[in-house]
């Protein structure tokens, strides 16, 4: 009987199946969209004090914070809000006015804006109307 492979080339064969194996269960993971419970609290938690300096830069209340983004952890936003707070006032920096509306709430559909109708022959048959009308009134 001859071994096909030595035993420590097995040995080997069999721990880096097996490390390859287990390699993979991320990106499986991944694929599938899952996410560990500890990497998404730590993103949540990342993303609540990049949202709550960005709510008081803006001049928005915490309050305003809570209800706007309430996915968020409320710790998380408070915590940014003050960090941002403080570090307005030692510097001395004024708030910057949000030029979007706030964001939807994730799974929340957007509902696409009416087509507004043109303005301009409107404006054009009012000054045709005034036009008219002023010389109805210089004839008397």
């Amino acid at each position: 009987m001859s071994d096909p492979a030595p035993r420590p080339l097995r040995s080997l064969l069999i721990i880096g199946s097996l490390l390859l194996a287990l390699s993979g269960c991320d990106a499986v993971q991944q694929k599938l969209g899952l996410e560990a419970p500890a990497a998404k609290l730590a993103r949540d938690e990342a993303e609540g004090k990049a949202v709550g300096g960005a709510c008081r830069q803006s001049g928005r209340a915490i309050e305003d914070c809570y209800s706007i983004y309430s996915w968020l952890p409320k710790a998380a936003v408070y915590e940014g809000w003050r960090d941002m707070d403080i570090y307005m006032r030692e510097n001395k920096l004024e708030t910057v006015e949000p030029q979007l509306p706030p964001p939807q709430p994730p799974g929340t559909k957007t509902k696409k804006p009416a087509e507004k109708k043109p303005a301009a022959p409107v404006a054009e048959e009012t000054a045709a109307d005034t036009k008219g009308n002023q010389k109805e009134g210089s004839s008397h």
